[in-house]
């Protein structure tokens, strides 16, 4: 998920920092709720680091970490000591740092003092705004110089900067503080075992004004706009209890972080859609996501509708090169808000990625099979034929049958798949892969976009070109099979190459081709004992390389480590070919990864061997909370409940094959057609109380695409 033109991971924010999010508003800081310029850290709000350094010292002192934890996503306590100047160990000086970042911070301080002496304590935070842009603060290369003021007034402070004709400004309220140009300052005596606070906060100006909107809480205890948002989000979306509860503690922690995760689009604020991730990527992602609402789709069916529309109102229209804009393609990447946009070459849309157009077909028939109005999904077929378009005129430059992608400037992305880093796509021996490349999993998704237009066709009484659209997926998966399973070796190629041939590295790609059907039956036994061959599974999940390749190495960003969302997908796909226990192994992994972090599984983690190292090895520049990962928790469980639904067909289907030691599953408040079901699961027996008229739960797996088609007499078509 790499920032387009910089080509590598996210900038490291380092051991020990905490990220707290809310809707396209983060903060980053050290443990000690201390934020330093010269590292990644800051508040930021629309893509601008509007606080850069907040730095409290009592009595000249820094404080020295005890703990920090985030009771909400956007949410943390930070306690820490004063350390003494006498030497001795223990400090009586204990303080407290309660933060909520919405449009800006509100941090209330509280200095506890456990001895039976007062304490004299001058309280000093430095204070800087530097207005960097999100992109220069990652890659460590601010290099604008505003022209600033700083003007102390009352009780507040107001920074005030200018640089090409744009204007920013914050303004920092400090109740009782001494308010100087840099720095805000206390003295306070805290009486013998009592306690001193005060409350802070920093929002942005609009033209020397604060936002209406703060999320301040008033002193009467109200409920802040965070909280609020919070509320509703819990309120709309499944309850969920588990035997487990170390399960049901990180599905809780999926749900909080997807709500967290959610932005507006700025042209339609009625519109949710899903960030990609935190801290670097608070923004629309157009496969991250697809991927995140995809998977989302059993809490909360609409944050994937908000995606496509705003993904299909920026859908391509031009040939640029330096954006990688072509008609009909789906973009990679966009800046909702008003970021200044230097790191995209004056452009806020970027489209290099091969993979996202025609996921955006598949989720339109994922979302239409979630039952909404059949107007809503309509306004959208244009898009999908659009998309559909691209991949045949503009994905498939040569005309062989397969989408490739080489980028079109010397600033674009080299890998344009999920493995987007540059060394992602690998021959047995390391050699790196030659553009254009055909990515398997690509193809495979290209295959699920056919049969999903086929269907919406089929569904909308347009026959002939549910007919047409069947046939080009079965010519796709016959080729498919001959061309990229390498039977020397019994696991699929990689990719194929600018010279068509294969690029034979054991990657987890191919496990993501399970999902969408396009392996072949007698081909699948082997590409799940791969999957769960010592080289390819770790323990905690499985690796994106085999530990026996030559460019393996458990510390890379797509070359042995373990993602998540990868292993979610395969997942399904094992369940698909009914592969049952070694799904059940996958999901269990996971969850037990989970335990080490929280409940939170990040972005990725290292693929050193669960035999050598006994907790998952986290990746040093991991986006927690991201979107994909967020979402993981929920597309491993449903899978194994094999939970889905086709409103339109009139049927809810479930068949759970959830392991012994998960429990018990009560849910409640699920979203179906509508209305809001019941689900219980005891000893692997559902129950499924609430259901809407009109729809029929199966107790099996709901048909596939290909299942369906040949239903009605349109499979199998060349």
């Amino acid at each position: 998920m790499a920032g387009w033109n910089a080509d590598t991971a996210a900038g490291p924010v380092g051991p020990g920092t905490v990220t707290l999010v809310e809707g396209s508003s983060f903060c980053i800081s050290m443990a000690n709720g201390d934020i330093h310029p010269e590292h990644p850290h800051g508040v930021f709000h629309d893509d601008t680091r509007i606080l850069s350094r907040w730095n409290l010292l009592i009595n000249g002192q820094s404080l020295e970490p005890l703990t920090a934890s985030t009771t909400e996503p956007y949410r943390a306590l930070f306690i820490g000591r004063v350390p003494r100047s006498d030497g001795y160990a223990d400090s009586p000086l204990i303080v407290e740092r309660v933060r909520e970042v919405g449009a800006g911070i509100l941090e209330e301080i509280t200095i506890r003092n456990y001895s039976p002496d007062e304490a004299e304590c001058e309280v000093t935070l430095d204070v800087e705004s530097d207005f960097a842009d999100l992109f220069e603060v990652k890659e460590a290369r601010v290099q604008r110089h505003w022209e600033e003021s700083r003007v102390p007034d009352g009780d507040s402070l107001t920074i005030k900067a200018a640089w090409q004709g744009i204007r920013k400004g914050v303004v920092v309220r400090a109740s009782g503080a001494d308010i100087a140009a840099k720095a805000l300052s206390y003295r306070v005596v805290v009486p013998p075992h009592g306690r001193w606070s005060t409350r802070l906060s920093v929002v942005p100006s609009v033209d020397g004004a604060a936002p209406a909107a703060s999320f301040v809480r008033q002193p009467g205890g109200e409920t802040s706009p965070s909280d609020r948002r919070r509320e509703e989000w819990v309120a709309k979306i499944p309850k969920l209890h588990m035997g487990n509860r170390s399960i049901e503690r990180t599905l809780r922690r999926s749900y909080d972080d997807l709500g967290a995760l959610r932005i507006e689009d700025p042209a339609h604020p009625e519109r949710i859609v899903v960030a990609a991730g935190a801290p670097w990527f608070m923004t629309l992602f157009g496969r991250d996501s697809l991927w995140a609402s995809e998977m989302a789709l059993p809490v909360d069916p609409s944050l994937a509708l908000g995606t496509l529309k705003t993904l299909a109102d920026r859908q391509g229209r031009m040939v640029d090169p330096m954006s990688e804009e072509e008609p009909g393609k789906i973009l990679h990447e966009v800046r909702l808000g008003v970021s200044s946009g230097l790191s995209l070459g004056g452009k806020s849309v970027y489209y290099g990625s091969v993979d996202a157009t025609p996921q955006f077909v598949m989720a339109i028939a994922s979302v239409s099979r979630w039952g909404f109005a059949k107007d809503t999904i309509a306004a959208l077929l244009p898009h999908a034929d659009r998309a559909l378009d691209w991949v045949r005129n503009y994905g498939d430059k040569d005309g062989d049958g397969f989408v490739e992608y080489e980028r079109l400037n010397e600033q674009g992305l080299i890998n344009q798949g999920w493995k987007d880093s540059w060394d992602g796509i690998n021959f047995v021996d390391g050699r790196l892969a030659e553009p254009p490349i055909a990515l398997c999993e690509v193809q495979a998704l290209v295959y699920s976009a056919y049969l999903s237009r086929a269907w919406m066709a089929y569904d909308a009484g347009d026959v002939p070109m549910a007919t047409k659209l069947t046939a080009e997926a079965a010519r796709l998966k016959k080729k498919f099979n001959e061309q990229f399973w390498m039977p020397e070796r019994g696991y699929y190629a990689i990719a194929l190459d600018g010279r068509k041939r294969q690029v034979d590295a054991c990657a987890s790609n191919m496990g993501q081709c399970l999902w969408h059907g396009i392996v072949d039956e007698d081909k699948a036994p082997q590409v799940a004992a791969r999957l769960m061959s010592p080289e390819m599974f770790s323990g905690w999940g499985v690796r994106t390389l085999a530990s026996d390749m030559g460019a393996y190495n458990p510390a890379s960003y797509h070359n042995g480590s373990v993602w998540p969302h990868d292993n979610a997908i395969i997942c399904a796909g094992l369940m698909r070919y009914g592969f049952v226990d070694e799904a059940q192994r996958i999901a269990t992994a996971l969850f037990e990864a989970a335990d080490y972090t929280g409940g939170r599984l990040p972005e990725l983690f290292c693929g050193f061997d669960r035999g050598q190292v006994a907790e998952p090895v986290p990746y040093p520049t991991a986006c927690s909370p991201q979107a994909w990962a967020a979402t993981s928790p929920i597309m491993l469980i449903t899978s194994l409940m094999r939970y889905d639904a086709h409103v339109s067909r009139g049927g809810f289907w479930m068949d759970p094959a959830l392991p012994e030691s998960y429990g018990d599953l009560h849910i409640t408040n699920a979203p179906m057609a509508g209305g809001r079901i019941t689900i219980e699961i005891t000893d692997s027996e559902p129950v499924v109380r609430g259901l809407p008229d009109g729809i029929a739960f199966h107790r099996e797996h709901r048909p596939w695409l290909t299942e369906m088609m040949e239903q009605v007499g349109l499979g199998d078509q060349e």
